[in-house]
């Protein structure tokens, strides 16, 4: 049995507490181009794996450590169980590959969709949509050993350059969507290839860290096209939003209304049910958001007598937003929103992310700050709001520069305009 290594840092649980987290792991070597890693994070940290030979890097992660558990091997590893688990997967990868069994792509998408379940990730359905639409009948029966860097750009070229696909029933020939005389066309279809590769790059990511492929070269080349996230700046006006819940029949109206009070998305609107109004603090509280987290959206005045009004009488268990008793589901509000729009005489028609970019483009112009208006977004912090918003808060900007002190150095005029001249 090979001997345990030792390391100040990592070999205690008392030591490993005093350690700050930060993005990268911390790593002891093993043996040359053998190492052993520990990524410290807030409830506790995991074991990593790393070997570095010929040019090549391979990556795993071995299990929990035991920050907070007994030692057992399997939810909590200690320092010494870590190394053992560390020299037996380096022996696995020193093996060479049998070529008569390769590692195809759809096999590196299989095994990256399982972990993205187990691990309670939120976009499971529109991960798969992409994968089956894209990914797999174009490179599933690829060998990943084979991708080279010419092959992945043109299947992304060749995705940004095909025209966006429309809803098909299954068995008939795929419709396109005709998008001409649209200017931002080929941006939107430039930013969904993006997209596509993200979801690819993370598949043979998470492949090459399990060990499974000898090298991340290939696709690591494979550079996104820039500014295809340009921001989109489209809301409504006040009177747009006037007109549109005017034409908006029940109970379409009340979950528009819903959204321009809160900026909820529609699928976080559709899961609230009406206990998650609390009356006392005038919050709405989203149990889960599209990142998995909880938060607390602040209502304001009229926002709060809306919030009322619509769970008046109404028992805690049921949903705050129906249709006639039944919840809304997926896509149900497309067809009615469009027809509203075309009443309300609102071209093009706006979808209802649009809501979600109304709400936080009035914010922004009533002098909201940013901060207060990413936190009832549901964002960390405020660079998404900048990104997308920033430029309506001049108004803002530019008092906050009028009230900065002068610094004193400016010369006095001793010119005077003469009236009745310029």
């Amino acid at each position: 049995m090979a001997r345990t290594v030792r390391s100040p840092k990592l070999d205690t649980r008392s030591a490993r507490t005093k350690l700050p987290m930060r993005d990268s792991p911390y790593w002891v070597s093993l043996a040359p181009g053998c190492a052993l890693g520990y990524r410290k994070g807030p409830k506790g940290g995991v074991w990593l794996a790393k070997l570095v030979r010929e040019g090549l890097r391979q990556q795993t992660t071995l299990g929990p450590a035991d920050d907070a558990l007994d030692p057992d091997g399997v939810l909590a590893i200690s320092y010494a169980q870590a190394q053992t688990k560390a020299r037996e997967w380096f022996a696995t990868v020193t093996k060479p590959a049998n070529p008569a069994c390769p590692y195809r792509v759809r096999d590196a998408v299989a095994d990256y969709l399982d972990w993205f379940r187990a691990t309670g990730r939120k976009s499971i359905k529109e991960t798969k949509a992409s994968v089956h639409a894209f990914i797999l009948p174009k490179l599933g029966d690829n060998d990943v050993l084979s991708l080279t860097p010419a092959r992945l750009r043109k299947w992304h070229g060749d995705i940004a350059a095909a025209s966006p696909r429309l809803r098909t029933k299954p068995g008939n020939a795929q419709k396109m969507r005709d998008t001409n005389g649209d200017p931002e066309a080929p941006r939107r279809r430039r930013a969904t290839a993006n997209r596509i590769l993200t979801v690819l790059k993370a598949a043979l990511n998470h492949a090459w860290r399990e060990g499974k492929i000898p090298s991340d070269g290939a696709w690591r080349r494979v550079a996104p096209f820039r500014e295809a996230d340009a921001a989109r700046v489209r809301y409504l006006d006040r009177d747009e939003c006037r007109r549109l819940v005017n034409a908006s029949p029940d109970p379409l109206r009340t979950i528009v209304r819903g959204a321009l009070f809160t900026g909820a998305r529609y699928s976080e609107l559709a899961r609230l049910h009406v206990a998650d109004f609390h009356r006392d603090s005038g919050t709405v509280l989203v149990r889960t958001s599209k990142a998995g987290k909880v938060r607390h959206i602040e209502l304001t005045a009229e926002g709060l007598d809306f919030f009322r009004e619509i769970t008046a009488g109404r028992a805690g268990i049921e949903f705050l937003f129906h249709r006639n008793g039944a919840p809304w589901g997926k896509s149900h509000q497309q067809r009615p929103l469009v027809e509203a729009c075309r009443v309300a005489k609102i071209r093009p028609a706006a979808s209802f992310h649009t809501l979600r970019h109304t709400y936080a483009s009035l914010m922004v112009m009533d002098s909201v700050p940013l901060m207060v208006v990413a936190r009832n977004l549901g964002h960390t912090d405020t660079r998404m709001v900048e990104k997308h918003y920033g430029h309506l808060a001049t108004s803002y900007v530019r008092e906050a520069i009028r009230a900065a002190k002068p610094l004193g150095i400016g010369d006095a005029a001793n010119v005077v305009p003469i009236s009745g001249t310029r």
